[in-house]
C-alpha cells in the first residue's frame, strides 16, 4: 500500500470497533463492517482512533484489529491507525508494527500535558523524529484533548516536520482555522497538507467550502460524507447541502457526548454490519427512549433521501 501523502482527499471513515455481546472482539463483524465502508465509497478507512474505543483495547488486541482491516482490504484501500500514547516509545512501537503491516500512516493527538504554543512544536517534532519516515496525521481535537493549536503553531510544524501531511480537524468553531491554513499555504509560508474534517460532520459543506480536502469522522451513515465531498468536488455545492441535510438530524444526535457512540453502532447493527451493538465496558447504553428518538429520525430521513432522490 503507498503512504499517506499531503495529496490525500476523500473520506476516511472512522472505524468502530465491534464486539460482541460480552465484550469479546468480534473478528467476523469487523470483516462485515470493512466490506460496507468499501461498499460505501470511502477512500480510506481510520482505526484506534477515539470513537473506535482505542483506549479499551489492550496492545495486542490493537494489532488484532489493524491486521485484520488490512487483510480484509488487501491493499485496495489506505487505511490509518491511531497510535496516540502517554510517551513517544509505545506510540513508535506501534507505528512501526502497523507500517510493516501495510498502513498508509498514523494518527497522533497531543497528551493532556501540552499547555503552551512551544510544547505543541516540541511536541510534534518529538513525534517526526520518533516516526523517522513514518507519514502521520496531526489530531487537532480540542473538546476531548483540551490542547489548542493555533493555525500558526500548525505552520510551524508543517514547515519544520517533514512527515506530518494530514491535519484532522476538529477544532469547534474552527472554520476560521481551515481558512487561516489554505491563506498560509496559498502564500507558501507553509506546505499545502491535506485536511480532513471531524466532528461526525457536522460542519462538512462549510468546511468544503473553506478549503478541506474531505472528511475523517464517523457516521453510522458514511454515505453522506461520501455524497456531500463528492458533490462539492464536482462543483455542485447546492446538492452537497442537500444531502447533508436529509442526514442532519440524526448526524447531531449521533454527536452527543456519552450516547453518540451507542447510537452509531446502534444503527450499523440495526443495518447489519455489525452482530452486536455493544459498547466495551464503561460505555453508554440507550434507553428505550433514547431508541424511540433514532428510529423516528431514522423514519423522517428515508422520506427526507426519497424527496431528494438519494
Amino acid at each position: 500500500m503507498a503512504r499517506l501523502t499531503e495529496n490525500a482527499k476523500g473520506v476516511y471513515v472512522i472505524a468502530v470497533t465491534p464486539f460482541t455481546d460480552d465484550g469479546a472482539l468480534d473478528l467476523g463483524s469487523i470483516d462485515s463492517m470493512v466490506d460496507f465502508y468499501e461498499g460505501a465509497g470511502v477512500t480510506g478507512l481510520t482505526v484506534l482512533g477515539q470513537l473506535g474505543e482505542a483506549p479499551k483495547l489492550t496492545a495486542e488486541e490493537s494489532r488484532i484489529v489493524v491486521e485484520r482491516v488490512l487483510k480484509r482490504l488487501d491493499g485496495r484501500l489506505p487505511v490509518v491507525v491511531g497510535v496516540s500514547a502517554p510517551g513517544l516509545a509505545p506510540m513508535r512501537e506501534l507505528a512501526e508494527a502497523v507500517i510493516g503491516e501495510g498502513a498508509a500512516g498514523v494518527m497522533v493527538a497531543p497528551p493532556w500535558t501540552v499547555k503552551t504554543d512551544d510544547q505543541a512544536f516540541a511536541f510534534y517534532q518529538s513525534v517526526g523524529e520518533a516516526l523517522g519516515d513514518t507519514p502521520f496525521v496531526l489530531q487537532d481535537y480540542p473538546l476531548t484533548t483540551n490542547v489548542t493549536i493555533a493555525p500558526k503553531v500548525i505552520e510551524r510544524i508543517v514547515s519544520e516536520v517533514p512527515n506530518c501531511v494530514m491535519l484532522k480537524h476538529e477544532d469547534w468553531p474552527g472554520l476560521a482555522k481551515i481558512t487561516a491554513l489554505r491563506a498560509a499555504s496559498d502564500k507558501g509560508a507553509m506546505r499545502r497538507i491535506s485536511i480532513l474534517c471531524g466532528n461526525g460532520g457536522l460542519f462538512l459543506p462549510e468546511e468544503m467550502g473553506r478549503g478541506a480536502d474531505g472528511a475523517m469522522t464517523g457516521f453510522c451513515y458514511p454515505e453522506m460524507m461520501v455524497g456531500v465531498v463528492a458533490a462539492y468536488t464536482a462543483g455542485n455545492p447546492d446538492r452537497a447541502q442537500d444531502i447533508f441535510d436529509a442526514y442532519l438530524p440524526l448526524a447531531r444526535y449521533e454527536q452527543q457526548q456519552g450516547i453518540g457512540l451507542a447510537c452509531r453502532k446502534y444503527v450499523l447493527a440495526k443495518r447489519g454490519v455489525i452482530k452486536s451493538a455493544t459498547l466495551r465496558k464503561p460505555g453508554a447504553n440507550l434507553s428505550a427512549l433514547d431508541i424511540a428518538d433514532v428510529e423516528r429520525l431514522l423514519a423522517r430521513q428515508a422520506i427526507r433521501l426519497k424527496e431528494i432522490g438519494a
